[in-house]
């Protein structure tokens, strides 16, 4: 007579705490045309450096990267040759959509500011001389620079989360400030001394 089987007993419900939360999808770009015409807008809104629009537009509107990844992508745009803002760009294009995402961030930031570029310089051959003229650009100047200055308060909320110390990062920032705008260090040479001095301190942080 064979034995009869044992009843396996149920398996006990997962706590709901063992179980990771659901991540919900991060927004993105819909299409070529979609990130064609948000750089395009962006770069439109750019008066006298684009960083601070791009930064409000694409972490804190749109959401297509945190913060942090935002800080990461903007440091190697920093390091690589030409300007920042178009790498920058490209590389936001190159994570949803590949070369033609590249190519396709790359012309809403040139295409229609390029266009604006030649008209003005056209009326401000003509207008250059005016004092209100003048006076019309140093205000925009002034604008920018206070842009820049809140955007970099805003990016620095995420240095709480590096794996350098908040206070080496401090020394790191105050120490580039000095090198470039009191000692006029050239900025290839403040790059590769802060750069490496940055790279030594996030692998000591990430080592086991």
């Amino acid at each position: 007579m064979s034995a009869l089987p044992l009843p396996i007993p149920p398996s006990a419900p997962q706590s709901p705490r063992s179980a990771p939360p659901a991540e919900p999808d991060r927004p993105r770009p819909t299409s070529l045309t979609d990130l064609f015409v948000s750089f395009t807008l962006i770069a439109l809104q750019g008066f006298g450096g684009v960083l601070a629009v791009i930064q409000q537009q694409v972490v804190e509107r749109k959401r297509w990267m945190s913060n942090e990844e935002f800080i990461e992508e903007w440091s190697v745009a920093q390091i690589m040759p030409g300007p920042n803002v178009c790498n920058l760009a490209m590389m936001i294009g190159s994570r949803h959509f590949g070369l033609a995402g590249a190519i396709s961030a790359l012309a809403g930031i040139l295409t229609v500011p390029l266009i604006l570029v030649l008209c003005l310089a056209l009326v401000y051959a003509q207008f250059a001389a005016q004092p209100q003229v003048q006076g019309a650009l140093r205000g925009m100047a002034a604008v920018a620079a206070g842009l820049i200055a809140a955007t970099g308060l805003r990016m620095s909320v995420a240095l709480t989360k590096n794996v350098i110390p908040l206070a080496a990062c401090i020394a790191i920032a105050a120490a580039g400030f000095v090198l470039l705008a009191w000692i006029r260090m050239p900025l290839a040479a403040v790059i590769g001394l802060l750069g490496c001095l940055g790279c030594v301190l996030a692998w000591r942080g990430l080592k086991p």
